[in-house]
């Protein structure tokens, strides 16, 4: 019984991101732009089981690009297509020290081994690429941004990243 509820509730989590991805959808979208067009989930996962679990979105160029695993569920959290980040641009790739990242309109997500997945963007995430991103000394995020007092911060393996009153500092550990 108890594995038949787990099936049944990874079913529903993904029909309902298939619900919440198409729901920005519009035939009167502009032709020209390569935002989604369709997504479906090609198969759920077992609550718990986020590697099974993906999602193939459809651009209007015909691209099919896919987000899986934790990325996928982080992807989710922050609004799937429909939220800040939008559409992914191109599929996962391997990171350094055995992480993937996947890039979207809005930012990117990463994943390590070690730290989880994490969102990075905006002027922290140019100030994290300045300083060489997660092969650099501040390393993989260790968290997503979170509000501090006038702004925004990041903390990343070696350190941290505020952007406060429009101006971004680098700290290292």
């Amino acid at each position: 019984m108890h594995h038949f509820v787990r099936r049944t509730a990874g079913i529903i989590a993904a029909l309902a991101v298939v619900t919440a991805l198409g729901a920005g959808c519009s035939k009167d979208d502009d032709k020209n732009s390569a935002s989604s067009t369709t997504s479906t989930t090609t198969a759920a996962a077992p609550a718990g089981d986020t590697h099974a679990a993906e999602t193939k979105m459809a651009t209007r160029d015909g691209a099919e690009i896919t987000v899986v695993g934790g990325i996928l569920e982080k992807y989710n959290q922050m609004g799937g297509a429909t939220g800040t980040l939008g559409m992914p641009t191109g599929p996962a790739q391997d990171a350094p020290d055995g992480g993937m990242v996947q890039e979207f309109n809005g930012g990117a997500i990463y994943s390590s081994p070690t730290l989880g997945t994490h969102v990075v963007w905006g002027e922290i995430r140019k100030a994290w690429d300045d300083q060489g991103g997660a092969s650099g000394k501040l390393g993989y995020p260790a968290s997503d941004e979170y509000d501090i007092t006038g702004g925004k911060q990041s903390d990343f393996s070696g350190g941290s990243i505020a952007w406060v009153d429009n101006e971004t500092t680098v700290t290292e550990k």
